[in-house]
C-alpha cells in the first residue's frame, strides 16, 4: 500500500486553520478561543502519546497488556460521562452507572466481533481489538452521556409532574416513562443520524482512513458497515441500560422521587 507520509510542516499548516478559527471567535467575542486552542493542544499530545503506546503494544502483543489498555480506556470514558452531566448522581453512582453500562455493552460487542465475525489470531490481536473498542467506547460514551443528562435534567424540571403521578397511584416506571423515552431518544439520535447520512452526506472516519491508507474501497466499505452496526448496538444497549439504572436510582424502595440523590454538575 502506498501511504503518503505527513511531515510536521503538513500538520502545522492544518493547525493554522484551528488557530484562525480561534482568532475569529475571539474577535467576535464568543469566548471559545481558549477552549479551541486547549482542545487542539490536548488532541496533539494525547494522539502522539497513544501512537507511542500502540506502537509498543503492537510490537509486544500480550493479552494482559491489551486488557490493561482496555481498562484504562473504559475508566477514562466513564470519567468523561460524569464530566458531561449538568446534574449528576451523588456518590459512586455518578461514575458507576455509565461505566458499568459501557463495560457491558461496548466490551460485549467488541468481543463478539473479534471472536465470531473478524476472527483474528489471537482473538485479542491489538491491531483489531484496541481500535474497535475505542470506536465503540467513544460513541457509547456520547450516547450514555446525552441520555443520562436528559434524564436527570428532565426529572429535575418535571419533579412536580412526577410527584403528581405518584400521588395518583402510578408506579415509578409509569411516572417517569415519558422522560425515560425522551432520554433514550436523545442518546440514540446521533448514531441514528450517522447511519442515515453515511455514504451520502458523509464518509465515515474509519472508511476514509482505510481508503487513504490504500485499502480497496469495497473492503473499507464492508468494515465500515460492520463498525456502524456494532457502534449502534453498543450505543443502544449501553444507553438503554444506563437510563434504566439511572431512572431506578431516582426512586427509593418505597417508590418516592429522590432528587436529593442528584447534585449540580
Amino acid at each position: 500500500m502506498n501511504v503518503i507520509a505527513l511531515s510536521p510542516l503538513d500538520l502545522t499548516l492544518a493547525a493554522l486553520l484551528v488557530i484562525a478559527l480561534a482568532a475569529l471567535t475571539s474577535r467576535v467575542g464568543m469566548g471559545l478561543s481558549k477552549s479551541l486552542l486547549v482542545s487542539a493542544a490536548r488532541t496533539v499530545v494525547q494522539l502522539l502519546l497513544i501512537g507511542l503506546v500502540l506502537k509498543t503494544l503492537f510490537e509486544h502483543a500480550a493479552l494482559h497488556w491489551v486488557a490493561i489498555m482496555a481498562l484504562v480506556m473504559l475508566l477514562v470514558a466513564g470519567r468523561e460521562v460524569v464530566a458531561r452531566q449538568g446534574r449528576r448522581f451523588t456518590g459512586w453512582w455518578a461514575y458507576g452507572i455509565g461505566t458499568l453500562a459501557m463495560f457491558v455493552s461496548a466490551f460485549t460487542a467488541t468481543v463478539f466481533a473479534l471472536t465470531v465475525i473478524i476472527g483474528p489470531a489471537p482473538w485479542w490481536e491489538p491491531q483489531y481489538a484496541i481500535p474497535l473498542l475505542g470506536m465503540l467506547l467513544g460513541n457509547t460514551m456520547t450516547g450514555i452521556a446525552l441520555g443520562l443528562d436528559r434524564l436527570t435534567q428532565s426529572a429535575w424540571q418535571q419533579r412536580r409532574v412526577i410527584e403528581g403521578r405518584l400521588i395518583l397511584g402510578q408506579t415509578w416506571t409509569e411516572a417517569i416513562r415519558d422522560i425515560r423515552r425522551d432520554a433514550a431518544r436523545s442518546g440514540l439520535m446521533p448514531i441514528i443520524n450517522a447511519m442515515a447520512a453515511a455514504g451520502i452526506v458523509s464518509l465515515p472516519g474509519m472508511m476514509t482512513g482505510q481508503i487513504l491508507a490504500g485499502t480497496p474501497p469495497m473492503e473499507a466499505v464492508k468494515y465500515q458497515i460492520l463498525v456502524m452496526f456494532l457502534i449502534t448496538a453498543g450505543t443502544g444497549f449501553g444507553t438503554l441500560g444506563a437510563i434504566w439504572l439511572g431512572s431506578r436510582r431516582l426512586f427509593d424502595e418505597r417508590e418516592r422521587l429522590r432528587l436529593d440523590r442528584l447534585k449540580a454538575g
